[in-house]
């Protein structure tokens, strides 16, 4: 496990909260904006980031971050570029646990132990590969012990003892459970009745610390998620609805924030109310 992610979760532990930790879209709409957005988040209390590489074909996710891929494409968005960004947050965050979230074609195209080395020496702590399964995962997942990376799989709600045996023996840093079947996005809220069997399936094999995924947009969803057992929990689709407010943004072209400080507020409000919810 990351020495960042351990210490993180050693210390909240300690003072009896869950971990929040937002989901943010690298270079949506701009690569300035994505680093003020990562500012006004750890303002808020965020106690770690997962950070979106942009890709054309996000099958896990549903339309409001689907969204954020294509303005983020249509400004120019690159792997090189989420390199350069990643590292500069790294560089102003030397602590902060910085998750990522990418889709496999990426590590395909550019070789799996380029990838892995080249986000490792950028800063980044973990890396999830929503479309690759743990049973497909062995290469991966040596590449990144090789980097000194984390390698995260996801634990679906309605998934085999098997599978959620590979996903906690296999995953470092955190497991990502995902508290209902589907793609990411509020649309669909969480299945807070079943919050608890999803968090126990995934407990009984032990394994790293459980953040939970999915519908999670209100304070309420964190409390629920964190009372159910798990580690804490992950927003996505909510942070990325309050930039689509602040997004000046025609189809085709590269957008902009109309007015970033507003931005910079309603984010780090929103990552306040969220944070505090992990102390109740």
């Amino acid at each position: 496990m990351s020495n960042r992610y351990e210490k993180l979760f050693s210390e909240l532990s300690s003072k009896g909260e869950g971990a929040f930790v937002p989901f943010i879209m690298l270079g949506d709409p701009t690569p300035e904006a994505t680093l003020d957005i990562v500012r006004a988040a750890v303002a808020g209390g965020a106690d770690a980031l997962e950070l979106g590489v942009p890709f054309s074909d996000p099958v896990a996710d549903g339309p409001t971050i689907q969204a954020s891929h294509i303005r983020a494409l249509d400004g120019g968005a690159t792997v090189d570029q989420a390199l350069d960004l990643v590292g500069k947050i790294r560089e102003e965050f030397p602590d902060l646990p910085l998750g990522m979230l990418i889709y496999g074609n990426v590590p395909f195209t550019r070789g799996l132990e380029k990838f892995y080395s080249e986000f490792g020496e950028a800063g980044a702590d973990s890396i999830l590969l929503p479309d690759v399964p743990v049973r497909e995962g062995k290469p991966f997942i040596e590449a990144a012990d090789k980097a000194g990376v984390d390698p995260i799989f996801i634990a679906p709600a309605r998934a085999s003892e098997r599978t959620l045996e590979g996903v906690a023996a296999m995953s470092k840093g955190y497991i990502y459970a995902i508290s209902r079947d589907g793609v990411t996005g509020t649309e669909k809220q969480s299945e807070t009745l079943g919050l608890d069997e999803v968090v126990a399936n995934v407990k009984k094999f032990e394994g790293a610390p459980v953040l939970l995924g999915f519908g999670i947009s209100e304070p309420h969803h964190v409390a629920e998620a964190i009372a159910a057992g798990a580690a804490g929990a992950i927003t996505g689709s909510a942070i990325t609805k309050v930039i689509n407010e602040h997004v000046d943004y025609t189809p085709g072209s590269a957008g902009s924030i109309k007015d970033p400080e507003a931005l910079a507020s309603d984010i780090e409000n929103y990552v306040r109310s969220m944070k505090e919810a992990t102390r109740k």
